[in-house]
């Protein structure tokens, strides 16, 4: 008899275990239709809700609690804060209610209250993972060690879970530690559960991080899934172009301006686009991809030098001048150079110097050789220990008076030939031959043939091997 007491005892719990299942089952069902009932006919929708909690219901946590997420989801965080009291009244030490609590002040944007009723709901519970990573949520902004330790902590408890790593990687994101999100990112999102945006930022953070090749093989992988991804065909581009492989490059760049889906395009998209020509020698299209990048953010005011450059390439003088104005203009005071002063000249003296006469007219050509001996005569008295100032100011005036008839080149010859004598250092040899070369010649037209003999004596003894100077010397004897 006993033993079929114990029988009947065994299948009366399995019986009520599997109408507790099934009893679950439908009030998840009910609160889900619940959640478009709100929506319709929120009159409705209360009375439904008082219904599902009579009887035994009314201690049901977990239902009380599941009403309440579908009213504050519905943006009602009174009626759902309605539903968290009685979750509380039930059970005092509820994690399911102080999580509900937090998300409701949330909802009503009080950061401080949801950060203690998430702290309650992981104290209740410290394995309510929710808890932690809403805490998280709050504090990965405002002091993100606090939000990286309360994950450790869920870490060190959970290892294997990847919502963990996924935090993790979200938050380090955010602070731009690439190094640990990347990290944190191989964990979890080479897995089959992983999406295709876990797939992208780890991608991305591996580029961030400059691990150019290892994000290349997360971003090939993501194409094998998705062709017409718009981020995996970006890295791609960024990837390629940066391990200078420049033939995929332009394929992937081919198919990520023409073929993905949904592109919405960057300043950053056309900077590498810019990069990827220029390392062509594209120069035209580079400049043009370079334009659409400022145009997008004109605070990239640096692209105008990239502008310039690709312009000069191409001897468009004029454009690339006026790019670097617009370059050099952007900079504060301070940070307007000697340097950079010098590039404007060289690229005044370019202009000034190009052979395509249909390019420029005689009064242009000279009026930028003035401009540039200009700049040349400010990096001079700026920078007098440096011999570049005179030394291109003597080019210029050499190009001012091409027949070396007013000698407008030697003033300047002579003083970058007195600076670096003195220095008897053969890294300034083919300098002083530069020097040298033109004082010969100008003492040669000028008809005083002993200074010219002497420059031209000069040039052989840093170069015995000087066709022009051994020519020059023959001619005066």
């Amino acid at each position: 008899m006993k033993r079929v007491q114990m029988f009947l005892a065994g299948a009366f719990i399995a019986v009520g275990s599997l109408y507790a299942q099934s009893s679950d089952a439908e009030w998840q069902e009910d609160v889900a239709k619940l959640k478009e009932t709100i929506q319709k006919n929120p009159t409705q929708a209360t009375e439904e809700a008082e219904q599902l909690i009579k009887g035994k219901n009314k201690k049901n946590v977990d239902l009380l609690v599941a009403i309440g997420e579908v009213y504050l989801q519905a943006g009602k965080p009174t009626e759902a804060g309605e539903y968290a009291a009685l979750a509380r009244k039930a059970d005092g030490k509820s994690a399911l209610a102080s999580l509900l609590e937090g998300d409701i002040a949330i909802k009503q944007k009080n950061a401080g209250l949801a950060s203690q009723k998430y702290e309650e709901a992981i104290y209740f519970d410290s394995h309510c993972v929710n808890a932690y990573l809403k805490y998280a949520d709050i504090y990965k902004s405002a002091n993100v060690s606090l939000a990286i330790e309360k994950l450790e902590q869920l870490k060190t408890l959970e290892p294997s879970n990847t919502n963990v790593d996924r935090k993790l990687a979200e938050i380090y994101y955010f602070k731009n530690d690439f190094v640990k999100a990347a990290d944190a990112y191989s964990h979890f999102a080479m897995e089959p559960t992983a999406t295709e945006e876990d797939l992208a930022k780890y991608a991305f953070a591996l580029f961030l991080k400059h691990d150019f090749q290892k994000s290349l093989e997360v971003a090939n992988m993501g194409l094998k899934k998705n062709s017409r991804h718009v981020a995996f065909n970006r890295l791609a581009m960024y990837n390629y172009t940066d391990l200078k492989r420049f033939d995929e490059a332009i394929k992937a760049a081919d198919i990520f301006f023409n073929e993905c889906d949904k592109a919405d395009y960057s300043y950053l998209d056309y900077m590498y686009y810019g990069h990827l020509l220029e390392a062509l020698k594209k120069y035209g299209e580079a400049a043009e991809q370079y334009e659409k990048a400022v145009a997008l953010d004109s605070t990239k005011t640096d692209l105008y030098k990239n502008i310039s450059f690709a312009y000069e390439e191409q001897n468009e003088y004029k454009k690339a001048i006026s790019a670097y104005q617009k370059y050099y203009s952007s900079l504060e005071k301070e940070q307007q150079t000697p340097d950079l002063q010098f590039q404007m000249g060289r690229l005044y003296y370019g202009s000034g110097t190009q052979a395509d006469s249909s390019a420029i007219t005689v009064e242009e050509r000279k009026q930028a050789l003035e401009l540039a001996d200009s700049v040349f005569k400010t990096i001079a008295e700026t920078a007098p220990d440096s011999y570049l100032g005179n030394f291109w100011r003597a080019r210029t005036n050499s190009a001012l008076d091409p027949e070396t008839t007013q000698g407008l080149a030697k003033p300047f010859y002579e003083a970058v030939a007195s600076m670096l004598e003195g220095k008897n250092d053969s890294r300034y040899n083919s300098a002083l031959v530069e020097c040298y070369s033109y004082l010969g010649y100008y003492y040669l037209v000028v008809n005083k043939l002993p200074e010219s003999k002497k420059y031209w004596s000069k040039i052989l003894a840093i170069d015995p091997a000087n066709a022009t100077a051994k020519r020059a010397l023959d001619g005066i004897k």
